[in-house]
């Protein structure tokens, strides 16, 4: 049974760090979070003014953050002596769990800086583990041609192809471009929750009969079903397709900390402010 499309989501003008400019997909009004992902945020822009500032030193708790870097270069250094520098096609997956203050900044002056960051929450049994770095080149990536198009494996599988990224809880992260008139479909287990976030062009989504048009800069929510199907029209269309179980677990928010209760939230700020934070 292919999954419908039960809601399209608009992203949204946002500022985040120190004031980059960006587009916020999930974690607005519109779309609080999808069960197990948080946020995620589109950067792209030309204009140095809007990324400049970048993301200087932050904490997290309690969930992990995954950024891929379309164009660009991005400085990523942690207060547990990570440090590395994002590429074109590049993937940082950072574990926060129990505490990490890092930062993220433009490694450039100009031109095209384009990326994408994703909060994946954590279950219960795991906020508190040690934090945990992976830093995943282009070339670590694998790369599908399928019917003259192509699925790039972050996280999860594809036939019999996975993705280099390890994960804490089963995610699945692909990066898919489809050339005109061709179709991506792909099993997905019927307790995943999915989405797609079309990126370049447009494409149909869900069954035939029941499929509906998603446009740049959309989220495309995937019903109850089994597998998914997107085609794309005269022009070739880009989108991302991430899909994990849900954890079924209460949530509770305080900036750059997610835990389970208040109590965690507010005992995750008195940490970082008495310096015990990430030690």
């Amino acid at each position: 049974m292919i999954r419908p499309i039960t809601q399209i989501v608009r992203g949204m003008p946002a500022t985040d760090g120190s004031g980059v400019n960006l587009r916020r997909i999930l974690g607005t009004e519109d779309m609080d979070y999808l069960d197990p992902f948080l946020l995620l945020d589109e950067f792209k822009s030309d204009n140095p003014d809007d990324y400049i500032g970048g993301f200087p030193d932050h904490p997290h708790r309690g969930f992990e953050t995954v950024t891929y870097l379309m164009h660009g270069k991005f400085k990523h250094r942690d207060s547990r002596g990570n440090e590395g520098v994002l590429t074109p096609g590049s993937v940082q997956w950072m574990t926060a769990g129990r505490g990490i203050i890092h930062s993220e900044m433009p490694e450039m002056s100009d031109g095209l800086l384009w990326g994408f960051q994703l909060w994946v929450n954590l279950p219960k049994e795991m906020k508190m583990i040690e934090p945990h770095y992976q830093n995943i080149p282009a070339d670590r990536i694998p790369e599908v041609n399928a019917d003259g198009s192509r699925i790039r494996i972050i996280s999860g599988e594809y036939g019999d192809i996975n993705g280099p990224a390890k994960t804490r809880i089963p995610v699945v992260y692909f990066d898919v471009h489809l050339v005109e008139m061709s179709t991506f479909a792909h099993p997905l287990p019927s307790e995943m929750s999915g989405f797609c976030y079309l990126y370049e062009g447009k494409a149909e989504f869900g069954p035939q009969g029941d499929t509906r048009m998603g446009r740049e800069g959309q989220m495309m929510v995937l019903g109850d079903g089994e597998s998914v199907r997107i085609r794309s029209g005269k022009k070739t269309a880009r989108f991302l397709f991430l899909a994990a179980r849900p954890l079924n677990e209460p949530i509770a928010r305080g900036g750059p900390f997610v835990m389970n209760t208040e109590s965690e939230v507010r005992q995750a700020f008195l940490d970082y402010g008495n310096g015990t934070f990430d030690k």
